[in-house]
């Protein structure tokens, strides 16, 4: 079962490398009819007829006669890409060294106590 699945996936990326679509493969009942046209009009044999739709010969032969849309494997793929490229203008910092001066203490700290406290009551525990 296992190597059922390997096998499986393996054809299906392997379809997908190639380009393969549901499309093409509707498609594939045109050829046929378009290989048998070739055939009895111009006498072309099978492979000739793959020269001349999917080889060297396909840019002169496609204004011979209509028909070439409907053939499977006629994607016109485009591959582009595109690089943006952000560029960050130079900044120049110029850093002013300011003296430090010392600020006088204006503050005046008291501990603060309150004659309403007991102290016997929240004084922390003696050692015996």
């Amino acid at each position: 079962m296992n190597k059922l699945v390997a096998i499986t996936y393996a054809v299906l990326i392997l379809m997908q490398g190639f380009n393969f679509s549901f499309e093409d493969v509707s498609k594939l009942n045109a050829l046929i009819e378009h290989a048998k046209y070739h055939q009895e009009t111009y006498g072309d044999s099978f492979l000739e007829f793959l020269a001349e739709h999917y080889g060297d010969a396909k840019f002169q032969h496609e204004n011979e006669h209509d028909g070439h849309e409907e053939l499977p494997f006629k994607h016109h793929q485009t591959c582009s890409h595109n690089s943006v490229t952000f560029t960050v203008p130079t900044l120049n910092f110029t850093l002013e060294y300011q003296p430090f001066v010392e600020i006088p203490f204006n503050f005046f700290y008291k501990e603060s106590t309150s004659l309403f406290e007991k102290p016997s009551v929240f004084q922390s525990p003696r050692l015996a």
